[in-house]
């Protein structure tokens, strides 16, 4: 079994040793522990306040007699909103706003920025002869557009890079 190790009593030369904690408590009369003041009368101290009447801040519309009373007219906008809808390389079911129909989108895949770097980099490695263009014949490095098979509206896009 571990102990600790040795307590070292080193202390700073030409200074005396700190007192210990009865001594610092004993002799220094600054810091004697003061009684306590008892609570004051929460009831006799807090001033009560008169009860005011009670008042409207407006006053209700005054009565008109044999106008029959009208409600404004209120227009209704329907707003979809599609929580969580993600646009990838597979086709998502989404709602096209377009012609209102809950659809399977339409892909369309279309040379974007990460197949120009893909036959950008293939070139520069050596492959001008022809295999720097394999990148426009690979639909996971084109950029993906999501139609809507009824009306052919763009829904969403989902770049690559």
């Amino acid at each position: 079994m571990a102990s600790a190790p040795p307590l070292e009593s080193s202390t700073l030369v030409g200074h005396p040793p700190p007192p210990s904690y009865e001594e610092a408590l004993g002799s220094n009369p600054q810091y004697q522990p003061m009684p306590y003041a008892p609570a004051p009368d929460m009831k006799t101290s807090v001033p009560l306040y008169p009860a005011q009447a009670y008042s409207p801040m407006y006053p209700p519309p005054p009565a008109q007699q044999g106008q029959p009373v009208t409600s404004p007219l209120v227009s209704v906008q329907t707003v979809y909103v599609q929580p969580g809808l993600v646009f990838g390389s597979v086709p998502v079911q989404a709602h096209c706003p377009v012609c209102s129909q809950n659809v399977i989108t339409r892909l369309e895949h279309t040379s974007g920025a990460l197949a120009w770097l893909s036959c950008a980099g293939l070139a520069i490695f050596g492959c001008i002869y022809g295999c720097c263009l394999i990148p426009f014949c690979v639909d996971s490095l084109k950029d993906v557009t999501h139609h809507c098979p009824n009306c052919s509206s763009v829904l969403g896009v989902h770049k690559r890079m």
